[in-house]
């Protein structure tokens, strides 16, 4: 999470406002939950042995971290990856929130004020950094298929002890994908939501 919020500067905030059509403020709301939202899910899916050492394979295949050397040339797609699944948003999210996906672009929409089209961009955009910056982590820990169960997790569990919108999230992430989940998180409001990043803007 320390990774993810030093990618966080105002120029890439500024830069995603632009290409969505969006503030900085509603922006920068909007990447606190979707990072959020991320990486509650990446500890989902690594809590079993299975979804662990298939998030640990696509970590060493496609996402070593080097997308974290140029962000904003990355997002603009002035730079190229190594490969191009390490910045296929879509493909990424599909892989984390499975069918879920809708109804956490509905939830941050409804948190940040986004239109969902914008929210849906703007997730695409980020979740290669967020497996980006997992990837650099696991690399330069040594991490294996366990070892990344256990940073997640507890990375999970310190966001939720600190954001009452995590709990929510994970509320989300763990449901049926029903709507009054949504609406409770989005309740929250966006004043909540900037703790994720500790108000960062």
């Amino acid at each position: 999470m320390d990774l993810l919020k030093g990618q966080l500067s105002q120029g890439l905030i500024e830069n995603l406002s632009s290409q969505i059509g969006a503030s900085p403020e509603q922006t920068a709301s909007a990447t606190s939950g979707i990072m959020g939202t991320l990486m509650a899910a990446l500890a989902r899916n690594a809590a079993t042995p299975q979804g662990a050492s298939a998030l640990n394979n696509a970590l060493d295949r496609d996402h070593d971290g080097s997308i974290l050397n140029d962000v904003i040339g990355m997002v603009t797609g002035q730079a190229q990856p190594a490969t191009n699944r390490a910045i296929d948003g879509s493909g990424i999210l599909g892989h984390i929130l499975g069918d879920r996906q809708a109804g956490a672009t509905d939830m941050i929409s409804k948190m940040s004020g986004l239109n969902a089209n914008q929210a849906g961009s703007l997730m695409a955009m980020l979740a290669p950094v967020i497996m980006g910056a997992l990837g650099k982590t696991k690399r330069d820990q040594g991490l294996d298929a366990g070892g990344l169960t256990d940073l997640l997790g507890n990375a999970a569990s310190a966001q939720q002890s600190q954001n009452p919108t995590m709990s929510l999230i994970t509320r989300f992430l763990d449901s049926d994908g029903d709507g009054s989940i949504i609406d409770d998180v989005a309740g929250m409001g966006m004043k909540i939501l900037g703790g994720l990043f500790g108000g960062k803007k």
